[in-house]
């Protein structure tokens, strides 16, 4: 039974990001992302960061499979200050769309809490923070730094 929840909570995550990319595809075209979701940071903390356990996330996206996954933030060797400007946009970018993923998958969830299937809810949810919470809060820890080269530039 845990099995089936899994697989569900799984492909739903996956269908998120699609979901993530095409809603944040029409708000790139606002005013309210440039103003606002542009600069968002929820965790300013170096060690809250590595309490939640960031640190263990970026090694597993840096050493597996998930590495592959967007080819656009990478850094090459030599950097200048307009690469990191666009690092930051598609970071950005990026971040964005997993939180929308998030919400997406959190409605689902909600869904399922609401119709007493607490132990989908609750695997959806833990599927959904590991698949589209942590992506977005690692992009926000790397903007941060990647903000730090670009004013020393």
């Amino acid at each position: 039974m845990i099995a089936k929840y899994l697989s569900f909570s799984i492909s739903i995550a996956f269908i998120s990001w699609i979901v993530g990319m095409l809603i944040n595809a029409f708000l790139r075209k606002t005013d309210f992302y440039a103003k606002y979701l542009n600069h968002l940071n929820f965790i300013k903390s170096e060690t809250l960061n590595k309490v939640i356990g960031m640190h263990f996330f970026k090694w597993v996206v840096k050493n597996t499979f998930f590495k592959f996954f967007n080819q656009k933030l990478k850094v090459k060797n030599k950097v200048e200050k307009s690469d990191l400007v666009k690092l930051r946009a598609e970071m950005t970018t990026s971040e964005i769309d997993h939180l929308i993923a998030f919400i997406f998958v959190t409605c689902f969830a909600l869904g399922a809490f609401y119709n007493f299937k607490f132990k989908s809810a609750g695997i959806m949810m833990l599927i959904n923070v590991f698949m589209n919470l942590y992506p977005s809060l690692l992009q926000q820890e790397n903007k941060r730094r990647i903000d730090k080269f670009i004013n020393k530039f």
